[in-house]
């Protein structure tokens, strides 16, 4: 009989690569990964990985029991799931993963609407960057996470996962404002998420007219700083990146300075900031959704916080959360 417990080393070990990244996702020792793995061999009958050197690779009969492994504990979630809706109340930590302006935007009203209708749940919230969101579902560190995806940074699907869409938003140039600007204070733009963005033709435009000037991107890794990269190339340049920020604050801050400008979402220009950044919106979009493991969606904690979630959407946003 195959081990659960064994076919989530496995499929672990599809997905990051090597044993040592499995042994440090799963705090094990890269020795106990082995270990089990042989076990798991040993169960199965035939090869599972072929050894060369220091690196491992799976066998066709392994990644077949890869797909196994991916239905078993998406059903193994839906048990799970059957049994929290068949207890009375929900009661518990609820690990929750989220990047930066949604944790600031959206997650506050969202636990507040949660804990009014299930005050026995804990939410415990991590800053979590999109790109690592998968990994930390399936190892089990998160149960919900907030991921974003680009117009020209699509999500990719990801075994073993599933999304539901939350919302979308506008994406502006922020550059600094012209000297003759009737109020330098304000953001042309951001206090109008609905005004016609540039489109077409009309946003490479507005991007190669700084193709000689400094960009502020996120850090490199990021999908923020893909979508900054790719939009740039799409227009017929490479950006030459002075800064590398993640915080949306601090790239409008250095922008206002002068040092350089930047791709912004909607969200990341609400409120007022300094003088001096202009904002013209774009023909793109960054759309939000709510991650889980495959199976865990009927759960009554992850259906809870995905209806808080719902119900936190700012309104200039649940237009586009409808079309996504």
């Amino acid at each position: 009989m195959l081990d659960v417990r064994r076919l989530r080393l496995l499929r672990e070990l599809a997905r990051r690569g090597t044993i040592a990244a499995v042994a440090q996702a799963l705090s094990f020792s890269p020795s106990a990964v082995s270990q089990q793995l042989s076990v798991l061999e040993r169960e199965a009958g035939l090869p599972l990985l072929e050894r060369t050197g220091r690196t491992v690779r799976l066998t066709p009969a392994a990644q077949n029991l890869v797909r196994h492994a991916d239905a078993v504990l998406e059903r193994l979630e839906r048990a799970d799931a059957d049994l929290a809706e068949a207890r009375s109340g929900l009661a518990g930590a609820l690990r929750i993963g989220a990047f930066p302006t949604a944790t600031r935007a959206i997650v506050p009203a969202a636990l507040v609407h949660l804990a009014r209708r299930h005050p026995g749940l804990e939410p415990m919230v991590s800053e979590t960057d999109p790109a690592a969101v998968a990994h930390a579902l399936r190892a089990g560190d998160l149960d919900v996470a907030l991921v974003h995806e680009y117009d020209l940074v699509p999500e990719p699907p990801e075994p073993g996962l599933a999304t539901r869409p939350l919302y979308g938003e506008a994406m502006y140039l922020a550059g600094p404002a012209p000297a003759t600007a009737a109020d330098p204070g304000s953001f042309p733009g951001a206090a109008d998420p609905g005004a016609p963005p540039a489109g077409g033709p009309g946003q490479d435009a507005v991007l190669r007219a700084h193709r000689d000037d400094p960009w502020i991107t996120a850090t490199p890794g990021t999908l923020c700083h893909a979508m900054t990269v790719r939009a740039c190339r799409a227009a017929g340049f490479t950006p030459r990146v002075r800064h590398q920020v993640d915080e949306f604050a601090t790239v409008l801050a250095l922008v206002a300075v002068g040092q350089g400008v930047a791709v912004v979402p909607q969200l990341g220009v609400t409120g007022p900031t300094g003088p001096g950044v202009s904002l013209v919106r774009l023909h793109m979009e960054r759309r939000t959704k709510i991650a889980f493991r495959s199976g865990a969606g009927a759960h009554p904690a992850v259906a809870a916080f995905t209806a808080a979630l719902r119900a936190a959407v700012p309104p200039d946003l649940a237009a586009a959360r409808a079309e996504s």
